[in-house]
């Protein structure tokens, strides 16, 4: 296994913890890292654009008046698309733009982009980072006792006071192991992992 000091939020090592290595020590695949991100981000695109076509359009289906003998050209409904109000032709649909990337794919590019932090040695541990109030002074002040910005904080449970603490914080961001994905881990230079996260790690991608 792969050995991490595990550091306290003084900055201090206080311990090593093991990180599996089929997990944080595989060779890394640009090709699939780029496969899973682009599956991530083209999922975001809202794919909104929309038109009426004349069966959606509110109006009656009377017609208008008669077939022959008014000198005008014959009319159906006032839902024509040759009226104004009407439908439109060949007008855009709403579509996805998502696509699948295979459960074992998707899995492999996450080992893949925790592997990349702890071969850059921008991987981080520590010992516990919970606040006893929202104070975002107070986790500004444990980052830079650390050395860190530019950083995903990974935490094992849902802990309010550590996302709110956050969020006034330039490039950083917390989210919980089951939230752990490939595109937040490359956005950002460093990675802070809780300690207890490595277990919950190990368990989803084992």
């Amino acid at each position: 296994m792969a050995a991490v000091d595990v550091l306290n939020s003084a900055g201090e090592k206080v311990s090593e913890a093991q990180l599996p290595e089929e997990i944080f020590s595989i060779p890394v695949k640009t090709s699939v890292l780029h496969e899973v991100v682009r599956s991530q981000l083209v999922s975001k695109r809202g794919g909104t654009a929309a038109s009426k076509t004349r069966g959606m359009v509110t109006g009656s289906t009377k017609k208008l008046f008669r077939q022959k003998g008014t000198g005008n050209a014959r009319a159906g409904s006032v839902k024509s698309p040759l009226r104004k109000g009407g439908g439109v032709i060949f007008g855009p649909s709403p579509r996805s733009f998502a696509y699948k990337v295979p459960k074992k794919v998707r899995r492999l590019a996450l080992k893949m982009a925790l592997s990349s932090k702890f071969e850059d040695k921008n991987l981080f541990v520590i010992d516990d980072l919970k606040l006893e109030e929202i104070k975002t002074k107070v986790l500004a002040q444990i980052l830079t006792t650390l050395d860190l910005n530019d950083l995903l904080i990974v935490s094992d449970a849902e802990d309010m006071n550590l996302a709110l603490s956050s969020r006034n914080i330039p490039d950083v961001k917390v989210i919980k192991t089951a939230g752990l994905n490939v595109y937040d881990i490359l956005k950002f230079k460093n990675l802070l992992l809780v300690e207890s996260t490595i277990k919950s790690i190990e368990g989803r991608l084992s």
